[in-house]
Parts: structure tokens; sequence; C-alpha cells
């Protein structure tokens, strides 16, 4: 923008300044999201201006941002889902494992990190809770299912115990080969094997079994508060993006409960 208006210092920068600013940035094909960052750094600095008594009106009040659509992830069907974990070979060293995992994340709605950074200090199998430490170091207490918890026994007590955790390691749930917690990209790759596996054509990642989650749950009637209790979410908006439902299902819904279908 110094480029356009050189005499113009950020003291003295108006509305149409940045407008200009933000146009350039438009026709740069800088992607929406981009955009909003940027914006969203310029208004943060002129509020700071403000809040200094350097300028006595903020430029960037009615600054528009760019109208960002909200992508829904893939969603996979229980069948799908039913289909992955069966692929799983069992007899191979991790296929135990990679069941414990898979059932987790479907069971439990875990965030990827979540899920790399359980401890089994934080399973409460007896209750049928985990501890989960999510975004912001916060911590909320997660219910599992019984499939989950069976196989992340069996996990547990037939091949964890045989391992040597890495130095440092010893309380992670899930670890890799050399005894180290696995990684978010570990993750990544065994959904992705085993999508292969069943020949399934979707983008499926681990967010794909959070999404899938809590859109069953949603499906099956449950409160859209104790699913936003259960993903963690720190606004309820934030969990309705996982609330859409296909369309056959609500033309179902509308047939059978709108008094004038």
């Amino acid at each position: 923008m110094e480029n356009n208006f050189p005499e113009v210092g950020p003291t003295a920068v108006k509305l149409q300044h940045l407008r200009y600013f933000v146009n350039g940035l438009a026709a740069l094909e800088i992607s929406a999201y981009t955009q909003a960052r940027i914006i969203s750094g310029i208004k943060a600095f002129y509020r700071f201006l403000m809040y200094e008594d350097k300028i006595t009106e903020d430029p960037a009040q009615l600054l528009e941002t760019p109208k960002l659509g909200r992508k829904l992830p893939d969603t996979l069907s229980y069948e799908e889902i039913n289909q992955i974990l069966e692929s799983i070979p069992l007899g191979e060293p991790e296929g135990h494992r990679n069941r414990a995992i898979l059932e987790m994340l479907y069971s439990s709605g875990l965030r990827v990190s979540e899920l790399t950074d359980l401890k089994i200090g934080n399973i409460y199998a007896d209750v049928g809770f985990l501890r989960v430490i999510g975004k912001g170091n916060k911590e909320r207490l997660v219910p599992v299912g019984r499939d989950a918890l069976k196989y992340l026994n069996i996990y547990l007590e037939e091949f964890r115990k045989e391992m040597q955790p890495a130095k440092g390691h010893e309380q992670f749930v899930f670890l890799n080969r050399r005894g180290k917690k696995l990684s978010r990209v570990m993750i990544f790759l065994i959904i992705k094997k085993q999508a292969e596996a069943i020949g399934l054509k979707k983008n499926v990642s681990p967010h794909t079994f959070r999404h899938s989650f809590a859109t069953h749950l949603i499906e099956g009637g449950a409160d859209l508060r104790a699913v936003q209790e259960m993903l963690g979410h720190e606004s309820i908006t934030t969990t309705e993006i996982y609330t859409h439902l296909d369309r056959d299902y609500l033309r179902q819904v509308l047939n059978e409960f709108h008094p004038r279908k």
C-alpha cells in the first residue's frame, strides 16, 4: 500500500486506503482464508492504535472480510466405518493397536492429537471414560464405547505390556515399534492404508472419524450440547458444522413429523 500512497502513514490511513489494499489482495488470487487473516491483523493493529490514543477514528472498523464457506469434510456411513475396522489384519504385529486406535477415534470423537497424547493413567475403563487434554490444554472427560474398550484392553494387556517404551514415553498409550508415542502422520497413514484396503474413494483422515462420530450421534437424536461437550468445543456454533444431515434424512423427518407434509 505504501507504493500507491507513499505520503500516507499508518496513523493517517483511511477506509478507502484499506479497501484499495484488500482489493489488491484479491487481484493477486490470495485465498479467502489468507485474506481474512491479513484483514484480522489490520483490524487488531488499528484497535491497538485506538487503545493507545494514537488515532481518534478506527479506519478498519467497517473493513469487510471475505465470506468463508464452511466446507464439510467427508462423512463415513456406519457400514463404511465397520468395513474399515474389519479390514485391519489382527494377525499383524500392529493389528490390535491399529484396531484400538480406529475404534477409539470413532467411539469418542477424539482429535488426532488427543489420541496420540493419551496416557495410560487417563483411561478409566471401570466407568467407561477417558480424561482428554484438548485445545488450550483444557481437560475434559469423554465416554468411550464398549468395543473400543475391548480392543484397547487387548492391546494394553497382550501387546503393550510386552513393549519396552523409550525414555520419556512410558505413559503414552499408543507406541510405535521403537517404543515412542505415535505421530499424527502415522495415524493418517494407518487410516489411509485401511481406506485403500476396502477400495474407499472418499478422502479419509482422522478428522473423518471425529466428524462421523458427531454426525451419527446427531442423526440418532443426541442433544447438541452433549455433542459439544464430548467434542470439546468452546462454542456451540463450532459444533453445528458437524450436524449436517443428508437430504434423504431431512426429507424423512419432514414427512414423519411436519403437520402439513
